[in-house]
């Protein structure tokens, strides 16, 4: 959960919704600029997710010349933090899922970033830890999206960049105890794979 997330120190960078990241990451176009009137009349969430989609854009055109995508940053940033998470708790704390988190793994395991090791005893959970390689990337990465916070509230008061956060914080929270309250109903979050095969079982419309 974004919530949970959020109340762990990371290296500075917003935690957002996997969906609303692989959308940004899919849209290969930045979006039209909107003027006033129609900023003014925008929904709260859709001003959320262009920002979202906004902030993992310029992330990326940094993170590429180091041959890292916003993907493999999400899972860095956790492992810089807590080294040695199985991957289970990495899917959790960087707010992405499993099968998600492992291509993600095998491809920073790739670059030689990281290592997945099995604890003595236990060879059925799978830890991972960050490589010298992957430790020296946080010198070099943290400083990119400390760049793109900075630019992002470029000329916003500081007051004002500190209401937005606090407003932020409170509605993750809000739609975090949302989600929560709905557990043990029919109302959830469907994985992928279900959602998947959902959309395939429903008949299109007569036209």
């Amino acid at each position: 959960m974004c919530a949970s997330v959020a109340r762990r120190r990371a290296p500075p960078f917003p935690c957002l919704p996997e969906l609303l990241i692989l959308h940004a990451m899919r849209d290969r176009q930045p979006p039209p600029l909107a003027d006033s009137t129609e900023d003014a009349e925008e929904r709260l969430a859709h001003v959320v997710k262009d920002a979202a989609r906004a902030y993992v854009r310029a992330l990326q055109m940094r993170l590429v010349s180091h041959a890292v995508s916003y993907g493999h940053w999400s899972v860095l940033r956790v492992l810089w933090v807590r080294d040695g998470l199985s991957q289970r708790e990495l899917s959790v704390r960087a707010g992405i899922t499993e099968p998600t988190t492992f291509t993600a793994v095998k491809a920073l395991e790739t670059l030689g970033y990281v290592e997945r090791m099995n604890l003595p005893g236990n060879d059925r959970k799978v830890h991972v830890y960050l490589t010298k390689l992957g430790k020296q990337l946080q010198r070099k990465l943290v400083p990119l999206a400390e760049e793109v916070n900075e630019i992002s509230v470029r000329g916003i008061p500081a007051e004002d960049v500190e209401t937005t956060r606090r407003v932020l914080l409170a509605i993750t929270a809000a739609l975090a105890e949302d989600e929560a309250a709905a557990e043990g109903t029919k109302r959830r979050v469907p994985s992928t794979r279900e959602l998947g095969h959902r959309l395939t079982r429903i008949e299109p419309a007569a036209t």
